[in-house]
């Protein structure tokens, strides 16, 4: 059993990270469009090019954690390497220079780039330690809802603090409250970053003399038919919920026409997170995870079709229903993510080499390439809508968030239920890979 004490510490490694996506979520296009000056279309290329190119360091960066040996283990150590790096360059991503529109835009790649790069560093050893603190299922399921409700609890500060900060930072400069907040924030996740690797312990081991080359770990990751699943999961869940969440904001300031809730709109929602996270652990201890995720996906789709018919004069019941979206959604979050540690003992099961970087690594590249799509699919319908920033909208723009902010995303979760009735590991599957690894796990 891993005490809670150690559940938490690593619940606050994705405290860090949160703050940092989260904000990049919820945050990141409206600063472009409407502080920084940059067209939405434009936004949504520089979001699809940076995450694409930031999606293929993934592979790279499991593979090189895989062959990592240091007396901290093999991926506590980027946590401590890392955290000063990632905390500079976010302020730097979230810094409005005085330069031209074009010199703007380069300012915007270059620092966008380098924060996609350094959270990839620091996120995939993150990411690959949740599989080796324990290799029992039950205890990777609990380790996950500890995580993810720390995460969700980043989401929450990032959702209620940001733009009051904002305000009180920039007093009227809004650039400067940008800037300053994501100081404050970067500062709290460094600090939380090194309480993630001081409270930790790596547990399941690959054995040292294991110098899995890049090609042959792809090798052996390609004949595990159950991560390739999750990939393609992880694609189109992470496409319709980053569309979703991105065009929130929107969605409150200009349909709804209450600019004054978006933060407690966007709070309400990470609140939902929060809860659904912390009750996953429970969930899974009554339904199979994997019938379960099914069921999740279905009811998170529901709710999404059923918003578009909310009217903008009926605040209270958009308010329930992206509580209940957030809630349902990301109870199913701690089950991906215990999946994936089940599919390495799978892959390690069947071709006898374990990559557990690599398996993290590449869901995770589809992860961000849904991310990518989701955030550009926003901005090119912002410009499609014909969204102009900070402006009185058309009744076809404002149609227009309302459709890419509910039927959208629906569909995103639609097609994860289906790929995920071909998943074969169950709680007995994944209890009898166990019982046949155990030598190789002690």
């Amino acid at each position: 059993m891993i005490a809670i004490k150690e559940k938490i510490a690593y619940g606050l490694g994705d405290t860090a990270s949160n703050i940092i996506f989260q904000t990049v979520m919820m945050f990141l296009l409206i600063f472009y469009t409407d502080v920084v000056g940059l067209s939405p279309a434009t936004v949504g290329t520089l979001f699809l090019v940076v995450r694409v190119f930031d999606a293929i360091t993934d592979p790279l960066m499991g593979s090189l954690a895989d062959r990592t040996h240091t007396r901290w283990g093999q991926f506590r150590p980027y946590l401590l390497w890392l955290a000063i790096p990632f905390g500079l360059i976010s302020v730097l991503a979230f810094t409005t220079p005085d330069l031209s529109d074009t010199s703007k835009l380069i300012f915007a790649f270059v620092t966008y780039t380098l924060l996609m790069i350094a959270y990839t560093a620091i996120n995939i050893p993150y990411c690959a330690l949740g599989g080796v603190l324990t290799a029992n299922p039950k205890e990777r399921v609990s380790i996950q809802s500890y995580r993810f409700v720390c995460a969700m609890l980043g989401g929450v500060i990032v959702a209620s603090c940001t733009m009051p900060l904002v305000e009180w930072f920039g007093n009227g400069d809004t650039a400067k409250g940008y800037q300053l907040t994501m100081a404050a924030m970067s500062l709290g996740g460094v600090v939380l970053f090194l309480l993630c690797f001081a409270g930790t312990k790596e547990r399941v081991h690959t054995n040292k003399t294991q110098k899995t080359p890049f090609l042959e770990g792809v090798r052996h990751l390609w004949n595990n038919d159950q991560a390739r699943l999750l990939c393609m999961s992880g694609l189109f869940l992470l496409t319709g919920q980053v569309l979703r969440i991105t065009l929130a904001v929107y969605y409150v300031k200009y349909f709804l026409q209450r600019e004054d809730l978006i933060t407690a709109f966007m709070t309400t929602g990470m609140v939902g997170s929060m809860l659904g996270c912390a009750l996953a652990q429970k969930l899974a201890q009554h339904i199979c995870k994997v019938k379960a995720y099914i069921g999740l996906q279905i009811i998170a789709a529901i709710i999404c079709a059923v918003s578009f018919f909310v009217q903008a004069e009926q605040i209270i019941i958009a308010f329930v229903a992206f509580f209940l979206w957030k809630f349902f959604l990301d109870m199913a979050s701690p089950l991906l993510w215990a999946k994936m540690a089940d599919t390495i003992d799978y892959g390690q099961w069947k071709t006898g080499t374990r990559v557990t970087g690599m398996v993290y690594s590449t869901v995770i590249f589809f992860i961000k390439l849904g991310i990518a799509l989701g955030g550009a699919i926003a901005g090119w319908a912002l410009a499609y809508y014909g969204y102009v920033a900070d402006a009185v909208q058309t009744n076809t723009t404002k149609e227009g968030i309302l459709l890419s902010f509910t039927l959208y995303p629906a569909i995103g979760s639609l097609i994860v239920a289906g790929i995920m009735r071909w998943y074969i590991l169950d709680d007995n599957r994944v209890a009898q890979i166990q019982q046949e690894l155990q030598p190789a796990t002690d």
